[in-house]
């Protein structure tokens, strides 16, 4: 089907085959991947492509970090014999850097949906009946006639009664990355892991950090056996954290909260980053109008082809719900395109890795031993610390450790979960092995280059059958 313009009641009308409604990780992909598959596509979206995840998440967020990370390990490289005097951060020409790099992927999206025929509408879209779009954009108002429609509209923060945002003092992350001064005091309300990201970032830039968690640890969900050594970390860069504790107000530059043995307390904030997760972008968007079914909480819900109950309308992405991955949402998309496509293609993820900023970082992929029980499995259990890895002494990054779960009887392996240096990057070796669906032996015996620190994911994989070389194991 061609696209199609016209003028109707002083509208503008286009008809397309399939329309895309949001241009983040899971819209923009999935609108490439229809232009590749020869299929006539709208991409509507009412600020820059990319989404969250590109232009005030995941790329601008890694961006600081990176720069708070430099500087931590430049301070503290005295022991090889690297010494920097008056080291100083110009903050500003950090975010000005920071903001070069989204740019430039963002412009990169823009030419490669363009080039895969892609029609751009700018624009706020609105569902008006299962084949109708009515977008409003900065010049009136267009309708789209489509045959399909993706639904990708992302997700928003969540606020706290009480401590709602200002934009000011009290910020969510979209803010705490657009700083243009390293704030003196930091508190982080919520102890997950944008929050930890975040408290980590302003630490090492030098922020006296506080960090509140109404649950009863830090990253509720991850294995506390990773969490301890974030929080080792935190003790050392001076943050204060506390759970089972609850912020209840801000003023006078202070947050108050009640702890965790029930006292009340005041802690300093320059700026006050509300991170207590995220809520659909589901509302106003015309689902009513249609009956696209979500749950209670305005999550949608798909099948495996990532389709609504309403025929020809599929949703992608963190407005289907946890886990709010952007590449989760990229898989999807593609998922998405080649469904419309008439090709066989459905989300059935084995394992869908995923990765926490911290310093150290934390990732996983698959099973956690409680997991697996849970599934009826019995689990032999392998770790490998990172204290007796030579690349991780060269770097001067030996905190934390690799742990591979497998199954007893066939050895199948089925989770890797990682805390230490460059984990985000290690975690790709341990997705590949559980789709593949790799057992131990394939692990231990495929053979990695020395010194590297994948290393320690082969030496985790024999320490499961308590045959690894660099380990003592009784």
């Amino acid at each position: 089907m061609r696209s199609l313009r016209f003028r109707c009641d002083s509208r503008m009308v286009k008809q397309i085959e399939a329309t895309v409604l949001g241009g983040g990780p899971g819209g923009y992909v999935a609108a490439i991947r229809l232009g590749q598959l020869g299929i006539k596509t709208a991409l509507i979206e009412k600020g820059n492509l990319g989404g969250v995840c590109l232009n005030i998440g995941c790329i601008p967020s890694k961006a600081l970090i990176q720069a708070a990370r430099l500087k931590r390990r430049i301070e503290t490289s005295k022991q090889m014999g690297v010494e920097v005097s008056d080291l100083k951060i110009d903050f500003t020409k950090t975010q000005t850097w920071k903001q070069s790099i989204v740019n430039r992927l963002t412009s990169g999206v823009e030419f490669l949906c363009k080039s895969n025929n892609v029609d751009i509408i700018k624009g706020e879209g609105q569902l008006q009946s299962q084949h109708e779009i009515k977008v409003s954009t900065p010049t009136g108002t267009e309708i789209v006639e489509t045959r399909k429609t993706i639904i990708a509209t992302g997700s928003r923060a969540v606020q706290i009664p009480g401590l709602e945002f200002d934009g000011t003092n009290i910020i969510s992350s979209t803010e705490a990355l657009e700083l243009q001064q390293i704030p003196q005091t930091f508190v982080v309300i919520g102890g997950g892991v944008t929050g930890l990201e975040m408290a980590t970032m302003y630490a090492e830039l030098g922020s006296k950090v506080t960090v509140i968690e109404m649950l009863d640890q830090l990253l509720p969900g991850v294995d506390i056996e990773l969490v301890r050594i974030v929080e080792r970390a935190f003790r050392r860069l001076g943050i204060d954290y506390h759970v089972k504790s609850k912020a209840k107000a801000y003023s006078e530059g202070q947050v108050h909260a009640t702890l965790e043995d029930g006292t009340e307390a005041k802690f300093p904030a320059s700026k006050v980053l509300i991170s207590v997760g995220r809520r659909p972008n589901s509302d106003n968007i015309g689902l009513d109008k249609i009956g696209v079914k979500t749950d209670l909480h305005g999550w949608i819900q798909t099948d495996k082809h990532m389709e609504t109950n309403v025929p020809g309308v599929y949703s992608i992405g963190d407005v289907n719900g946890p886990p709010l991955f952007a590449h989760k949402a990229s898989k999807e998309g593609i998922v998405v395109a080649e469904s419309i496509a008439g090709m066989k293609s459905e989300a059935d993820f084995r394992a869908i890795p995923w990765a926490i900023f911290t310093d150290p970082e934390i990732a996983s992929a698959g099973l956690t031993e409680s997991q697996a029980r849970e599934k009826g499995y019995d689990p032999m259990i392998g770790k490998f610390p990172f204290t007796a890895l030579g690349k991780a002494l060269i770097a001067g990054e030996t905190e934390g450790f690799v742990k591979i779960i497998a199954d007893k009887s066939s050895e199948l392996v089925l989770g890797i979960h990682i805390v230490g240096p460059e984990a985000s990057d290690l975690i790709s070796e341990a997705a590949l092995a559980i789709e593949m669906g790799a057992t131990l032996h394939d692990i231990e015996w495929t053979i990695h280059p020395h010194p590297t620190l994948p290393e320690a994911i082969m030496e985790a994989a024999a320490a499961a059958k308590t045959r690894a070389i660099h380990i003592l194991q009784k």
